[in-house]
């Protein structure tokens, strides 16, 4: 579904990414993984848009997507999440929601006086979807609250929610675990499970906390130094020497 090409990326004489290649397929929950400066974050950035890579190509169910800027790769039905979550934080949780699907017909202005009925019409649909959205990641009874409010799991919630009303057939989350407290994390990977089985949404997650990583994720890349290391099952790469004294730091033993 996703392919990277010999990818590189350099920021002055620090090469961030270098000669990468790996490939995402359909219908899995792929975990990447690798300390911090390994490039996870630069490959992300390269993949959706928000960085040009020096050399290589990435691809998109064999599409070149290496060029395009980050709302056309949007529209291309991948979205991405980030470090530190980019709610609108003003904003209702249910507004947060309902702003997400593309191309509604009411961001024309005069929309709102040629054709009312149907600006309404949208409005009501798209609102219901959030509804539900907001149902099954357990968020309806906070649609009314300021979306700034929420707490860090919370928020990491609503980010998978605002996914779901993308529409997305690709989802990348960078850290998604990052401070969320371990209820919530149960929460959210359950919800990432569903919508993977259920939806047939492929993810792709760049994190450190392995045990998400080696209890939802299957394939895990491994990146060192700009590149990809390794790939395999959670199992190949807890038993994998190079993995378990670089990353995992023994605990796997």
């Amino acid at each position: 579904m996703l392919e990277v090409k010999e990818v590189s990326k350099s920021f002055g004489g620090l090469m961030a990414v270098f000669e990468c290649s790996l490939e995402v397929k359909e219908g899995t929950i792929t975990g990447l993984i690798g300390p911090n400066g390994a490039g996870k974050t630069t490959l992300f950035n390269l993949i959706t848009g928000h960085l040009k890579p020096d050399d290589g190509q990435v691809l998109f169910r064999g599409e070149d997507i290496t060029a395009l800027p980050p709302h056309k790769i949007f529209k291309k039905k991948i979205y991405r999440t980030f470090q530190i979550t980019r709610e609108f934080p003003q904003m209702t949780v249910l507004e947060n929601l309902m702003v997400m699907p593309d191309g509604q017909v009411g961001e024309k202005v005069w929309n709102t006086w040629i054709k009312p009925g149907v600006v309404a019409q949208q409005e009501k649909e798209i609102r219901e979807k959030a509804l539900e959205v907001l149902e099954f990641v357990e968020l309806a009874r906070l649609k009314d609250e300021y979306a700034g409010s929420l707490s860090g799991g919370q928020k990491k919630l609503l980010e998978l929610a605002r996914s779901m009303m993308a529409d997305p057939e690709m989802v990348l989350l960078d850290e998604p675990a990052a401070g969320v407290n371990r209820t919530l994390l149960a929460k959210l990977m359950d919800n990432i499970r569903k919508l993977c089985e259920e939806k047939g949404i492929t993810f792709f997650i760049v994190e450190h906390d392995m045990d998400l990583v080696m209890n939802l994720c299957n394939p895990v890349i491994v990146m060192s130094e700009g590149r990809k290391l390794t790939e395999g099952t959670p199992e190949e790469v807890k038993s994998d020497e190079r993995v378990l004294e670089a990353y995992l730091g023994g605990q796997y033993r």
